[in-house]
């Protein structure tokens, strides 16, 4: 079958007015005032017009690997049972990485406000999106409840986000709620996969995951510790490149994901694949010395209406 060039189009469609919309954005100060948004991640701001140019172009690896799950979806055979179940929703993944880029690059370039909207605003989508997919899963759902959670986790990041207090580690709320659905999310692919329907490829889930948690260390780490800010080799640009990373590999875990075989396809333990289509439940017979014994009694056990015949 040949390729689905469908996800790529969207996808780039997508990356290329985003990206248009941010320069123009950017060059024309639609965006607001510089009120320091974004300066807490030790990149020094300077006189450009963009304002963190480390921290703004590493976001072109969101813009990567967007683009590079949409080419991979539009593989035939390649989107897993999952995916491939529900058409649209690798491409819908494509295109919120894509969107994580010009997003975050909206708030280091600019360190305006509506930047810093933005950014966490992408942010959200992305996991927004992980916690709907792993419910809808667990569920056993379909679109319309992958939906429902998709809204409700998003609503719920904003309304965390609108508290303004400082918090350890995370530093804002914003933060807090996009680390919450990440757990979530990861809690239930854990449950998914202990549930054993499905093979999954645990070694994209654990890549990913690593990815995750290596750009968390630099995340904290590259704001004090290791922080030059006047070099163009910036700890959060790394915490960039190590989230697309993580994301694209997420999306390699789900399209690797297959239903598995035998009873783990809920098929009953009663149930006996040799029985002709239509016929009744069939009573197993155990092995070993009593098997005889057990094979007359299921054939004693006949119903009134078989003795009429």
């Amino acid at each position: 079958m040949p390729r689905d060039r469908t996800p790529i189009l969207i996808a780039a469609t997508t990356a290329i007015a985003s990206c248009a919309l941010l320069a123009l954005s950017i060059w024309f100060g639609w965006l607001g005032p510089d009120v320091g948004r974004g300066a807490n991640f030790c990149e020094a701001p300077n006189g450009w017009t963009v304002r963190q140019p480390a921290n703004t172009f590493s976001n072109a690896g969101f813009v990567v690997a967007g683009l590079l799950i949409a080419w991979h979806a539009g593989v035939p055979g390649e989107a897993g049972k999952g995916l491939a179940a529900h058409r649209y929703l690798a491409t819908f993944m494509a295109c919120l990485v894509v969107l994580l880029g010009p997003g975050s690059a909206a708030m280091h370039a600019t360190q305006s406000t509506v930047g810093g909207h933005l950014d966490m605003s992408s942010m959200y989508l992305v996991a927004s999106f992980a916690v709907a997919y792993a419910a809808m899963r667990w569920l056993r759902g379909n679109v319309r409840l992958f939906g429902a959670a998709f809204v409700a986790a998003l609503a719920f990041c904003e309304l965390v986000g609108l508290w303004r207090g400082e918090l350890a580690v995370v530093m804002h709320s914003g933060n807090a709620a996009f680390a919450f659905l990440l757990v979530a999310a990861i809690t239930i692919e854990v449950l998914i996969i202990r549930r054993r329907e499905v093979r999954a490829r645990i070694p994209y889930a654990l890549t990913s995951l690593a990815s995750m948690l290596a750009a968390f260390v630099i995340w904290n780490v590259g704001k004090v510790w290791l922080c030059d800010p006047h070099s163009l080799i910036q700890g959060h640009a790394a915490w960039h490149i190590l989230c697309a990373v993580s994301v694209y590999f997420l999306y390699r875990y789900y399209a690797g994901e297959e239903v598995a075989d035998g009873p783990r396809q809920g098929r009953s333990s009663l149930e006996d694949p040799r029985r002709k289509p239509g016929a009744g439940p069939v009573a197993r017979v155990g092995s070993g010395p009593r098997r005889s014994w057990r094979r007359w009694r299921v054939a004693a056990a006949v119903t009134p209406a078989e003795e009429e015949t």
